[in-house]
């Protein structure tokens, strides 16, 4: 009986999954078809030349230099007695 809750139960995910995606890609095709309508196409005249292209300008990129860390100054070792209280 619990294998045919868990089988309902994965039949029940993937239609849910395949009509959430299916709403979802509809809309977004609805959405593109209506902005296709608003916009009609401009046809190109072969009279107008393109303007000729300009080389891109260079770009400079600021870069700081990498400064060496100071050497840590450590004092001499101590020695560390602990107390024997027994």
């Amino acid at each position: 009986m619990e294998a045919i809750g868990i089988l309902y139960l994965a039949i029940l995910f993937v239609a849910c999954f395949v009509a959430v995606h299916a709403a979802k890609l509809a809309w977004i095709g609805f959405k593109s078809v209506r902005a296709a309508k608003a916009k009609p196409r401009e046809e190109q005249k072969p009279e107008q030349k393109k303007e000729e292209k300009k080389p891109p300008e260079p770009v400079y990129y600021i870069v700081e230099k990498k400064r060496k860390r100071a050497k840590a100054d450590y004092s001499a070792p101590r020695e560390i007695k602990f107390r024997d209280d027994r």
